[in-house]
């Protein structure tokens, strides 16, 4: 990769390597137990050929942050990566004292420690610049003790935060598998995209919608954007329709002059090049019933898009050549209501084209949806996959090419 150093830059024979990753899960709220590993699964790869390579892997990673329900050690990480493994990963929890250097001095080439959660560490959260970071008590501590830095934080990397900037302009830095993945499927799709490109974007904040649709139409990345889910119920707003008190509720505070008049902008700049739904699904009875937009009800609430607006979404992504969508159609875990996110997921897949989905949500529907392993490509990114969107920088990339540029192997 141009301007990273990746893993076949550095010989890291007996040598130890600090792999900071994402392996942020979702957890059930009463056992606090993982409901779903598919990012320890994703990071498998570049902890593998680290192991392969007899280097020393010492994993940093984060759940939740301070404050949150599902903040926790990471002791269930490293029972799951183990398994995904099919080798013994040792976890301490502890990154600072010396139970965590005891444990890092001990481990033996092709053997893997995990330590505990970084965000219990306060200053791992702090927005700082990279260069602030690498004086940190974080990277002070810890880049003594290794020889190389691997960043597979894909998820995590629009985040300026300590263990994610800081190394970079101390020691030796590349991109795992994953992140070197990640960069190369989203550049293909943002840099040249084969045409038709198409956008369907879902659950994205008004503000960050319009500012999404601003950035992909603008540049010329997306030919057409289709706007479904929430952002679509908030541009309909912007429009002029009556969505309905209901469909108000969940937007109500997005709902500002400000917001309303930056979507109409958008609209007035782009015109036919972005299309909103004729049409959505609303619960009656227990059942699914579609609405015209023109008569949208205020006692309940628009759930999914509606068949018109399928037909007309999924005729469009059939003749793309390149679609992404970030965030689903409506609410895919009622039943009933995740068939326009299907039936715009399957003419993703169906057309033929390159087809990315990224984003928790998306990602969660199209395992609902036994789609996912369909796709050209699933992003483990979020927020950035939306820092993509908007055309902003990576931190992480940014900390990874100063590294290149400044830090001698």
């Amino acid at each position: 990769m141009k301007g990273i150093y990746t893993l076949e830059d550095f010989n890291v024979r007996d040598k130890t390597v600090l792999l900071r990753v994402d392996i942020n899960c979702p957890m059930d709220r009463s056992t606090l137990r993982i409901i779903n590993d598919s990012r320890i699964r994703r990071i498998v790869p570049t902890v593998r050929e680290l192991m392969g390579k007899r280097a020393k892997v010492i994993v940093l990673a984060h759940q939740s942050r301070k404050g949150k329900w599902d903040f926790t050690p990471l002791d269930q990480h490293s029972e799951r990566l183990s398994k995904h493994l099919n080798a013994p990963v040792r976890y301490v929890n502890d990154i600072l004292g010396d139970t965590a250097r005891k444990a890092i001095s001990e481990t033996k080439p092709g053997t893997v420690l995990l330590l505990g959660n970084v965000r219990g560490i306060d200053s791992e959260s702090e927005e700082l610049s990279m260069m602030e970071h690498s004086r940190s008590e974080i990277v002070s501590t810890l880049a003594p003790q290794i020889d190389f830095y691997v960043n597979d934080a894909f998820a995590a990397a629009h985040r300026s935060q300590c263990s994610l900037v800081g190394f970079q302009p101390r020691v030796p830095s590349a991109s795992g598998r994953l992140m070197a993945k990640e960069l190369y499927a989203l550049s293909a799709i943002f840099d040249v995209p084969r045409r038709p490109s198409v956008f369907v974007l879902g659950g994205a904040k008004i503000d960050d919608a319009a500012s999404m649709v601003d950035y992909v139409l603008g540049s010329g990345i997306a030919d057409t954007v289709i706007l479904a889910g929430l952002a679509g119920i908030a541009f309909l707003k912007a429009r002029g329709v009556d969505i309905g008190e209901a469909s108000s509720a969940p937007i109500k505070d997005e709902l500002t002059a400000e917001n309303l008049q930056k979507a109409k902008d958008v609209m007035s700049k782009y015109g036919h090049r972005i299309l909103l739904p004729t049409d959505v699904a609303v619960e009656r009875n227990g059942k699914r019933q579609n609405v015209l937009i023109g008569d949208m009800p205020n006692d309940v609430p628009s759930l999914d898009i509606g068949d018109a607006s399928i037909a007309k979404f999924a005729k469009v992504i059939a003749t793309s050549r390149t679609t992404l969508m970030s965030g689903p159609a409506g609410m895919y875990e009622k039943e009933g209501f995740d068939v326009g996110t299907k039936a715009l997921m399957e003419a993703m897949i169906d057309s033929g084209g390159q087809s990315v989905i990224g984003g928790g949500h998306t990602v969660g529907a199209a395992d609902k949806l036994d789609l996912t392993d369909r796709f050209s490509y699933v992003s483990t990114g979020g927020g950035a996959l939306e820092a993509f969107l908007l055309g902003q920088e990576l931190p992480v990339v940014e900390a990874l090419k100063y590294s290149f540029d400044n830090v001698k192997v």
